[in-house]
């Protein structure tokens, strides 16, 4: 919590062309942007149950022609397409963030 997750989506957001306010969708599960890709924003913080996930429609999200930004994803790790590139966002003992990115084995 509070690592920058949303901050960090909030970037990619702009350099799709997306001006739109990015909030975390905590409470919504998912966020639909509209720019030069489209960008679905997801939270599964409180994700119970993959069914819930997939009533959602996220699973056809991930696997659309847009860009998926997945908080949380550890809970759905048999979902993720073979392009997947995973960001570990850490806070340091002095409060700075370090970032790890790293492609998922297919």
């Amino acid at each position: 919590m509070g690592s920058g997750k949303t901050a960090f989506t909030k970037g990619i957001a702009e350099g799709l062309g997306i001006f739109n306010t990015i909030t975390s969708p905590t409470f919504t599960l998912i966020c639909e942007y509209e720019g030069k890709i489209p960008l679905f924003h997801m939270d599964l913080y409180r994700l119970n149950d993959v069914s819930e996930f997939e009533m959602a429609g996220g699973r056809d999200l991930i696997y659309s022609n847009g860009i998926s930004v997945i908080e949380w994803a550890e809970k759905l790790t048999d979902y993720f397409p073979d392009n997947t590139i995973k960001i570990n966002i850490e806070i340091e003992e002095n409060g700075s963030r370090k970032i790890t990115i790293y492609e998922l084995s297919s």
